[in-house]
């Protein structure tokens, strides 16, 4: 039989190694007296019985080998190992190697999937079988919620999963023929309040003006949750929300803001207001004080939402304005009139809104006939004298309130004027330091009063005594504004000019210039330049005093009424005669170069 040696040999496995044979304890101490140290390990427990049968032997007594190492050897070198070579190896265990080789032979497999159409419609089937089985399972245990909770969890989970298509707003015509805008919606009124506040928040994150999507993408998501009856399911929400609980407050910031997303055009802010209970929530909530100072969040979003379904479209003005906003609104304002806002942000941007709201609904003759009824042009001649920040704020109300040639805008000239508003309206003018806001607001005020207030009337008559008073010092106002105001265009008409010639012989190369140097204009006073010639041109008309005047003191300069003609004309030029209200203000225009000549 051959040897257990012959048979590693024949396997061609090197030679097996043998047990070395047993040795006296006391040797082994000699040695490592004889080495001069002892090694780390020996009475640690994980070194084991090979180790130490490995030792080399040590030499006989009496020979020099004082520099030779006997006993176990050192562990090898590892510049990798923690702590200066603390611990053996690499320091992973086996488990933790094959998971390691895993990850590392899967990565392919664990990357991001892929966001197309296949996706969508694996989620979409996913999102649908969710909501039926939260519907049957509550179905079968109304009385037990403990075996629909997790149905309402997994639920849960889905709609939330759904924010990544913002991200994706190609996908919005997908999502939306798919039939899941549908579905989205009508988890609104599902009766448990936290998924309806779910969707009402990925709604909000779907249709946010940060969302970088295509009009036509925008306009698919839009007209589906339209279709689908979000809006009265927003207001059926708002009503039963509880502000004083954290989640329902957030769901009613989020509804609100999903209003504020779906005004960016005016159609569809046209639609938006055609829901008249949200109008009338609207209302209702910015009149609502909550527990301690100042205004809530909630409170002023509500105001800053009316403010925007209100800002581009007549149609919701008017509509709103039959509300009676006007009335609600103005009392809203009225303690600012002698104070401030708080020093709250949210109270401070609420006053803001509110007179932003009443701005664009003076603009319409039905906003301007409600305004008087309210007495809004007593209380705007009130902050005018006693207000602070709402002074400016009142001042450019009531600006807007007298615009217009309807007759509602003359019953507010006319209230003006009867209530010592002229008085008050000069002594601002007459300021040294009147900002330039300030003055185009006032000299505003003086035009729309020219040209609509009856020729011979009283009225009329006290407003131009206003201009002759004092040695004509008020028309002298007039003109050393249009003056200023001429100044400041001057050197933007000379760089448009020198542009211009540069520009002629590069084709195509004026493109834009005429539109950056009119937004220059207008930032240099172009407004009220205008304005102001219009003034000066109806007093020349007016009086012959006043006439005489204004030819003097602009004579001092080397000027001539000239100069206020071609700031008309070149207003006449720029005039939409199509409009109705065009046609008017280019006739009354014309009417009024005739005596600038």
């Amino acid at each position: 039989m051959s040897s257990i040696d012959e048979l590693f040999k024949a396997s061609g496995v090197g030679n097996k190694r043998k047990l070395e044979p047993l040795r006296d304890p006391n040797e082994f101490h000699k040695s490592a007296r004889r080495n001069g140290s002892s090694s780390r390990h020996d009475n640690d427990p994980r070194v084991d019985d090979s180790t130490v049968a490995a030792a080399a032997e040590p030499p006989p007594d009496g020979d020099d080998h004082t520099e030779d190492d006997y006993g176990p050897g050192l562990p090898p070198d590892d510049d990798d190992d923690e702590e200066g070579g603390r611990f053996f190896g690499s320091g992973v265990t086996a488990q933790e190697a094959q998971v390691l080789d895993y990850l590392d032979g899967n990565e392919a497999e664990l990357a991001p999937e892929k966001r197309d159409v296949a996706w969508l419609r694996r989620t979409a089937i996913s999102f649908e079988k969710k909501i039926s089985r939260n519907a049957e399972q509550r179905a079968k245990f109304e009385d037990d919620p403990a075996k629909f909770i997790a149905s309402e969890a997994e639920l849960d989970a889905e709609i939330k999963a759904l924010s990544i298509l913002s991200q994706h707003p190609e996908l919005y015509p997908e999502f939306a023929r798919l039939g899941c805008v549908g579905s989205l919606v009508g988890l609104l009124a599902h009766e448990n309040t936290d998924i309806a506040i779910d969707a009402i928040e990925i709604i909000d994150e779907l249709t946010d003006e940060d969302v970088d999507a295509e009009t036509a993408q925008y306009d698919a998501l839009v007209d589906a949750l339209l279709e689908a009856d979000l809006l009265s399911l927003l207001v059926s929400n708002l009503e039963r929300l509880d502000e004083t609980q954290e989640t329902d407050r957030s769901g009613t910031y989020h509804a609100l803001s999903i209003v504020g997303n779906l005004c960016e055009t005016t159609a569809t802010a046209e639609r938006v207001a055609g829901e008249e209970s949200l109008l009338k929530w609207l209302l209702r909530r910015i009149q609502i004080k909550e527990a301690g100072e100042g205004v809530s969040q909630n409170r002023q979003y509500a105001a800053e939402t009316l403010a925007i379904i209100l800002h581009d479209s007549a149609k919701n003005r008017r509509r709103v304005a039959g509300l009676d906003a006007v009335d609600i609104m103005l009392q809203l304002v009225a303690p600012y009139r002698k104070r401030d806002p708080g020093k709250g942000r949210e109270e401070e941007e609420y006053v803001e809104n509110l007179f932003e709201a009443l701005t664009s609904m003076v603009d319409e003759p039905e906003g301007k006939a409600k305004f008087v009824e309210a007495e809004g042009v007593e209380l705007c001649l009130i902050m005018l004298r006693e207000g602070k920040l709402s002074k400016s704020a009142s001042l450019r109300l009531l600006d807007h309130a007298a615009g217009g040639t309807t007759t509602a805008g003359l019953e507010v000239c006319r209230k003006i004027v009867e209530a010592g508003g002229l008085k008050t309206a000069f002594t601002l003018f007459m300021k040294k330091n009147t900002d330039r806001r300030a003055a185009e607001h006032l000299v505003g005020i003086f035009a729309s009063m020219l040209r609509v207030l009856p020729a011979d009337s009283a009225e009329r008559i006290r407003l131009l005594a206003k201009f002759v008073e004092k040695d004509y010092e008020k028309t002298a106002k007039l003109v050393a504004l249009r003056r200023e105001c001429a100044a400041r265009m001057a050197p933007v008409d000379e760089q448009f000019r020198a542009e211009q010639a540069t520009k002629t012989a590069e084709e195509g190369g004026g493109e834009g210039l005429a539109d950056r140097w009119l937004l220059a204009r207008l930032d240099a006073g172009l407004p009220l330049l205008r304005t102001l010639s219009i003034v000066l041109a109806w007093l020349v008309a007016e009086d012959s005093g006043i006439r005489n005047t204004v030819q003097k003191l602009m004579a001092d300069r080397g000027e001539s009424t000239h100069v206020i003609k071609e700031t008309i004309q070149e207003q006449i030029e720029g005039i939409d005669a199509d409009d109705a209200d065009g046609r008017d203000t280019r006739d009354m225009l014309l009417t009024l170069v005739q005596f600038l000549e």
